[in-house]
């Protein structure tokens, strides 16, 4: 679990890290927290079923380093993504693909609105959730490259840009590996909610290759 930044620092990353370690142990993974880079060479990243991108922002790896982690990911790794893992390395095409979607802008402050879970991806089949958290606009639509896990509706709160088709959340296959991302996971208190936990577990069965299902 990778929680650099080198740009915005979210007050949540201590809560992302504690739930997704507890979440991990609920299914027999264990979990390295770090935020060195240099963890991103071949043989250490070789021992890792998954890299979790949380809360990461800006350029976190040098060139030698993404390379690695392009060789890990082409090998079969896994990969999960929470928030801000798509404000990271907006200047590394590979990057942008594998996480399906760069951050563009979010409205001011948080807001309420419903989410729809796409059929059969909610937690316990649920379709619609209301959340309250930071909801990011992205600089493309990435339904076309990934199969998408659930919406945010638009007409639910002020500042959404992306339309009647607005995915918050998605997973993929992705350059040899896979792929699972969410944009929600800004406010400390969600983490505490049951539903998003469920999201994030659901995660992390799919980018460690113990669920098909994401």
């Amino acid at each position: 679990m990778f929680t650099r930044t080198r740009g915005w620092r979210h007050d949540s990353i201590p809560q992302a890290v504690d739930t997704l370690r507890a979440l991990a142990a609920q299914v027999g993974l264990d979990v390295v927290h770090s935020e060195d880079p240099g963890l991103f060479e071949d043989a250490t990243l070789a021992r890792f079923d998954a890299v979790v991108f949380a809360n990461t922002t800006g350029e976190v790896l040098d060139a030698t380093q993404q390379a690695a982690f392009q060789r890990y990911i082409a090998g079969g790794g896994g990969f999960m993504g929470v928030h801000s893992a798509a404000d990271t390395h907006k200047q590394w095409p590979w990057y942008g693909d594998l996480v399906g979607a760069w951050f563009k802008n979010h409205p001011p402050g948080l807001q309420t609105a419903p989410v729809r879970f796409e059929s059969g991806r909610g937690p316990g089949g649920l379709q619609r959730w209301q959340v309250t958290d930071e909801l990011y606009n992205y600089r493309r639509n990435p339904r076309p490259a990934v199969e998408v896990i659930a919406t945010v509706d638009e007409s639910g709160y002020a500042g959404g840009t992306m339309g009647s088709d607005h995915p918050i959340a998605w997973c993929h296959a992705a350059a040899g590996g896979r792929a699972w991302y969410t944009g929600l996971g800004h406010d400390p208190a969600l983490y505490s909610d049951p539903v998003f936990r469920e999201h994030l577990l659901r995660g992390l069965r799919y980018a460690t290759g113990r669920s098909d299902d994401c």
